[in-house]
């Protein structure tokens, strides 16, 4: 019976209806980074409260309702003017159809371009790299179609295996494009419950003889709709043997 009742936990995240919500991170100013945001990005600000009680605030913001798509949430602490963003955390990433448009656009709004448009090494896909006010970087992504405007977050994985098997296992994710480049010493793996060009998905990225990362204060966690979050921490247990 105890045999049955795993394989259904195992089995169920593959019918469970998954999409990443949200991820969320913290800001030294919520006004300058929504901004930022809405004028370089053309993100829109969904809503904002402010919780004193708590001595935090919160900014949601996207290019859809909250309700069908992938949005950032900022929070910002009373008193705390910066964050340590660690090395664990890579980037974020925005698909536009037209990166060297989108980049010059920033630039003249003072935004801070860390790599010019222009393709990938050994690719075709035209991409650019911002940094925000925080120190937050930002891919831009070249794509004629894009459902998912904010399609990426990037993190630095010590054990690639490993880090897969448990975003599979437990969130129910499937690995949509891995990548080894030796002549760069990486790797990478997309995970996430559509396509790549359909929909957001998690970018990690193993490099090579590198298995530790720090973690920092700024970059907080993604957060992911479920059916049924109840059956969805259940199914973490199995998984993890």
């Amino acid at each position: 019976m105890a045999e049955a009742a795993n394989l259904e936990i195992l089995e169920w995240p593959k019918k469970d209806n998954r999409r990443f919500l949200q991820v969320v991170y913290r800001v030294g100013d919520l006004d300058r980074t929504i901004k930022f945001y809405t004028e370089c990005f053309g993100m829109k600000l969904l809503r904002k409260r402010d919780i004193p009680e708590e001595k935090y605030s919160n900014a949601f913001l996207g290019f859809g309702p909250e309700e069908t798509s992938f949005v950032v949430k900022l929070t910002t602490n009373d008193g705390v003017t910066s964050y340590d963003i660690g090395t664990g955390f890579g980037h974020f990433a925005i698909a536009t159809p037209d990166v060297y448009k989108l980049v010059e656009e920033i630039r003249a709004k003072g935004g801070n371009i860390t790599r010019e448009p222009g393709p990938v090494k050994g690719g075709s896909t035209v991409i650019a790299f911002v940094k925000d006010p925080d120190g937050y970087i930002f891919e831009l992504i070249q794509r004629e179609n894009t459902p998912k405007p904010l399609c990426q977050v990037m993190l630095r994985v010590g054990d690639l295996e490993r880090s897969i098997k448990f975003y599979e296992k437990a969130l129910g994710m499937r690995v949509v494009k891995k990548v080894d480049r030796p002549e760069h010493k990486y790797s990478i793996a997309m995970l996430g419950y559509a396509e790549e060009e359909k929909t957001t998905v998690l970018e990690l990225t193993y490099n090579y003889g590198v298995t530790e990362y720090t973690k920092g204060n700024a970059y907080d966690r993604v957060a992911i709709t479920t059916d049924d979050v109840y059956k969805s921490a259940e199914a973490k247990c199995p998984a993890m043997k």
